[in-house]
């Protein structure tokens, strides 16, 4: 089927950069230095531009994965040098709670870091095109993620079911 776009989403190990990479349209949880200069050097090898999002850790929860804010500027900035690499925007998660106003918090925290790191208009893509992914929510709380700004969701288990 031509028309899947199929996005990478999770952790990705280095050590299995070579089969995603030029596999999926996206990569959608980049967190670190090492995993983009992995994917920048097998994307080179196949001659081709991967896209990713940064994923930034917004949740309270130690067991999430992803980039400090603090972090993120320069990691945003070595994406942006690299030609094999099209940073399409950020992702994030929220904490796994019930509590709404803190799923709300975080949302709206990742979208404020959103439009600081590429509304401000000075961040572009080596082919000048600009970041327009804001990937946050997932089954239980996409609903909150779209009224803070969300334009990409992750919905597995609303259509697939719970895991087993």
């Amino acid at each position: 089927m031509p028309d899947i776009k199929w996005h990478f989403i999770g952790h990705l190990q280095t050590n299995k950069v070579r089969q995603v990479v030029g596999n999926v349209a996206e990569i959608d949880s980049v967190d670190s230095l090492h995993l983009l200069e992995q994917i920048n050097r097998v994307a080179k090898k196949k001659n081709i531009v991967q896209d990713i999002l940064i994923e930034v850790h917004i949740g309270q929860e130690t067991t999430k994965t992803g980039l400090s804010e603090q972090d993120l500027p320069s990691l945003l900035g070595e994406a942006l040098r690299m030609p094999n690499i099209k940073v399409m925007g950020l992702m994030g998660m929220a904490s796994n709670t019930d509590d709404e106003k803190q799923i709300r918090q975080e949302f709206s925290r990742l979208k404020k870091i959103f439009e600081t790191c590429f509304q401000s208009g000075d961040v572009a893509q080596t082919d000048g095109s600009k970041a327009l992914v804001l990937s946050m929510g997932m089954s239980d709380d996409y609903l909150i993620a779209i009224e803070e700004g969300s334009t990409q969701v992750r919905i597995g288990s609303k259509i697939f079911g719970e895991r087993i």
